[in-house]
């Protein structure tokens, strides 16, 4: 097998938050139990509520946010046993990322050209006239005029501060990009354009991308593989193109009917419990308060993972891989509709 680019092995991230009071701090658990290797060349859509630690995922990846607790490997090494020069190194050479928002993500004071270049002068790549050459380069591969090169991103347009923002991560050719909601800030006219920049460049360049998102159909286009979180927790790993209609975990289903669909419309599943707290998470599974198969099982114990084939999930009473999310709408209708000491 090929080996990964990066790995995560039980990667715990836990926040100190101010909400404990005057004597102590609760800790928000951002990030419980990660397992997650990146391939070569593939596409991973990460999706989940907000606050389920897609973010807390990417900044993991990158080398910007450190473990608690686990294990990250970058190209066969300990990313955070390593010494800091090496790993800034290794990282700044050989993963990207692009932010959310281009208009803050960009230094306002310096010019488009300055901005991509940052990255050649921070590592010392080439001459001068090479590292100038290479902002060229890099604006004619993001679909930037050259004229550009010398205006500020204030005088650019949503859309053109997201490309340049794009060539600045490829500035040092990267084996991953990780972008973390990339189009979530632009107008939806200019989406589509930055998309299919995205999957243009990881095509031709042969990068590796993980792409987090709110949009989920547009994840699962774009993916190779889907992975689901919940409240700080991988919970379902599903090859793309069986995310809609074969997902086992009850709320990987959940989300995907939340979307609209225009050929096979459905109601979405209704998720009525509450929504349980980062600082405090329920005991056993953490989707059970929200789950309508959930039971005492549930309660007691976090299930292990399950499946094969490169697809995986976490639940002790999945969905049937050939139950229809139709059947699963009726089946939650059935169980909001019996009495309550049947429920129970």
């Amino acid at each position: 097998m090929t080996p990964s680019i990066v790995e995560l092995r039980d990667v715990h991230v836990v926040h100190k938050a101010r909400s404990g009071g005057l004597f102590g701090r609760d800790h928000v658990h951002a990030l419980t139990a990660a397992d997650l290797a990146i391939a070569p060349g593939e596409t991973v859509g990460i999706v989940g509520e907000s606050g389920c630690g897609k973010s807390t995922l990417a900044k993991v990846l990158v080398g910007v946010q450190r473990p608690t607790a686990g294990s990250v490997t970058f190209r066969g090494d300990d990313l955070w046993a390593t010494a800091s020069v090496r790993r800034r190194t290794a990282l700044g050479a050989g993963v990207g990322m692009i932010f959310q928002d281009p208009s803050t993500a960009l230094n306002r004071r310096l010019t488009v050209r300055q901005i991509v270049r940052d990255p050649l002068d921070v590592h010392r790549r080439g001459t001068s006239a090479e590292r100038d050459g290479r902002v060229r380069e890099l604006l004619g591969l993001v679909g930037l005029p050259k004229a550009l090169a010398d205006v500020l991103p204030g005088q650019l347009s949503g859309g053109q501060r997201q490309r340049v923002a794009i060539a600045r991560a490829l500035a040092l050719e990267p084996d991953l990009v990780v972008a973390d909601e990339p189009t979530s800030a632009l107008d939806v006219s200019v989406r589509a354009q930055i998309l299919n920049l995205l999957l243009d460049l990881k095509e031709r360049l042969g990068l590796a991308l993980v792409f987090v998102s709110h949009d989920i159909q547009t994840v699962r286009r774009m993916s190779d593989r889907v992975v689901t979180m919940y409240l700080g927790r991988i919970v379902e790993e599903t090859p793309a193109a069986d995310v809609l209609d074969r997902s086992r975990h009850p709320y990987t289903r959940a989300l995907f009917s939340a979307t609209p669909g225009l050929l096979d419309p459905i109601d979405p599943i209704p998720l009525i419990g509450p929504v349980p707290s980062a600082t405090r998470p329920p005991s056993g599974c953490p989707f059970r308060t929200r789950c309508w198969r959930a039971d005492d099982v549930c309660a007691g114990t976090m299930p292990d993972f399950e499946g094969a084939g490169g697809h995986v999930f976490r639940c002790h009473h999945p969905v049937r891989e050939d139950q229809s999310t139709h059947d699963l709408v009726r089946e939650v209708a059935v169980q909001e509709a019996a009495p309550a000491t049947l429920r129970a």
